[in-house]
């Protein structure tokens, strides 16, 4: 299971090395028209807008890398079939697809699914688009079907079980939604012990993308507390409005990108330039615009005790800041940006010391970090094992495998190999090859293999006939070239 995990993080890492750039996109944009988001300054609603349409469609990105990092060759055909997978999900759950299988308006449909475009929908679809892939990607169809064959197969293999995904998602995530909707209620009224509990069950919802059913009770009306709203605004009480968001600062500042940098200094020496280039972006979007998902991704999957240790400390902070009754509060998110505009206004209580505070979380995680990485091994990115062991049993070639395989040989070899060879690939029905010189192609060789047809274009192409099992040739017939 760990191993897998381990994978899992792995494949997220493609990714989660777009997020940072995104994120400090939007805080510059949002800091020049920090009222407007945009509105009022094209260069802020470019910045802002061009940051948006990646951080915005973080599940399109998991879906697509977490199955062309899952897939066992890395193949495209996998990363297309994760964004199918995920396409048929959020189309089938839309709140308009749902009102018309319901039968109701769409106003009344639940709430639920209004978010169901979210990480956790992305990764399953591309887990599920990785596990159609290593096991249908070289199936062989009868010749009647055979232009459905291997690949082929994927995308339409990943679209039925994204079907059934679906069909079980429309019963359980509303009931999953609403249970979390009202165990956010029923903490309202535990003061600061309610905000830490909080603090935690955010962090740690965030790979399912249902940390959006807590929030929408802290943050906006859902159940009367409004705090963003009401901090902004100024309608609310001095030190209490902002108690759930003021702790979010030390954590987001302070706290993670000291996380960030004590897992650079713990991995390995040969890795250490490939994971600070990832983790110094990631800790920089983290200070400066709060946007701590691309150093979250980078280390819940590759050491998931971890990440609870990290939503336990975000529970602490949220709740010492509530206790002391420091608030400060965010419009995008806790990050300087956020802190910077809101500490003047009129409810914001002793906003400076969340910084002091900050800096005691950034000394907590540096040292509480380092400790459980190199005490337990934790593989956090630089950490990773040289070679993760497949899952996968190996099974023996099928005939028809073999017989792939001994004809891709026979092609090659009467193509003139390695050193006549420049270029292979294949579209349909042929390989189309290119080779230094069409004169030593052996044809009499190439047609022995029972080919239906050579077609030689010039000089240094030349097409070879196969037929519609073509992809399986021209898989081993790359595994041939050196």
């Amino acid at each position: 299971m760990m191993k897998y995990l381990q994978r899992l993080g792995r494949s997220l890492m493609l990714p989660v090395a777009v997020l940072p750039a995104a994120a400090i996109l939007m805080g510059i944009g949002y800091w020049i028209d920090p009222d407007g988001w945009g509105a009022g300054n094209p260069i802020a609603a470019f910045l802002i807008k061009a940051g948006d349409s990646i951080i915005a469609n973080i599940p399109i990105l998991f879906a697509v890398g977490v199955a062309l990092g899952m897939s066992k060759t890395k193949d495209g055909a996998a990363a297309l079939s994760g964004l199918v997978g995920y396409l048929v999900t959020i189309t089938l759950l839309a709140p308009d697809s749902v009102a018309m299988l319901q039968g109701i308006e769409e106003s009344a449909v639940d709430a639920a699914f209004s978010n169901i475009e979210n990480a956790f929908v992305g990764i399953i679809s591309g887990l599920v688009a990785a596990h159609m892939f290593n096991r249908f990607s070289e199936v062989q169809l009868p010749d009647a079907l055979a232009f459905f064959s291997g690949k082929r197969l994927v995308p339409i293999m990943t679209s039925a079980a994204m079907l059934v995904a679906s069909a079980i998602l429309f019963f359980v995530w509303p009931v999953v939604y609403g249970w979390l909707v009202s165990f956010a209620e029923a903490i309202v009224g535990l003061g600061a012990g309610g905000a830490g509990l909080y603090g935690f069950f955010n962090r740690l919802l965030i790979p399912t993308g249902l940390h959006h059913a807590l929030n929408s009770v802290f943050w906006f009306d859902v159940a009367g507390i409004n705090d963003i709203g009401n901090f902004w605004s100024g309608n609310g009480e001095k030190g209490v409005t902002g108690m759930y968001q003021a702790g979010f600062f030390p954590i987001m500042m302070f706290g993670l990108p000291a996380a960030a940098l004590a897992m650079y200094h713990t991995a390995k020496t040969k890795r250490k330039k490939q994971a600070a280039s990832l983790l110094l972006a990631a800790g920089v979007a983290a200070f400066f615009t709060g946007v701590t998902e691309p150093l979250e991704f980078s280390f819940m999957f590759l050491a998931p005790a971890l990440y609870v240790v990290h939503a336990a400390l975000t529970g602490i902070s949220l709740f010492i800041a509530a206790t002391f009754q420091w608030t400060a509060g965010f419009g995008f998110s806790a990050g300087f940006v956020d802190f910077f505009l809101s500490s003047r206004l009129p409810l914001a209580n002793e906003p400076y010391m969340l910084l002091v505070q900050g800096l005691v979380f950034a000394v907590i995680y540096y040292f509480l970090f380092r400790f459980l990485i190199t005490k337990f091994n934790l593989k956090t990115p630089g950490r990773e094992d040289d070679e993760l062991i497949e899952e996968e049993g190996t099974e023996e070639e099928s005939n028809k495998q073999k017989r792939f395989a001994n004809m891709a040989a026979e092609i090659y070899e009467g193509l003139g190999g390695d050193e006549n060879v420049t270029s292979l690939d294949n579209c349909t029905t042929r390989l189309r090859l290119e080779v230094r010189d069409t004169d030593k192609v052996n044809q009499a060789k190439i047609k022995a293999t029972g080919v239906p047809g050579i077609n030689v274009i010039d000089k240094n192409n030349i097409q070879v006939v196969v037929g519609t099992n073509v992809q399986f040739v021209a898989d081993e017939m790359a595994k041939l070239r050196k």
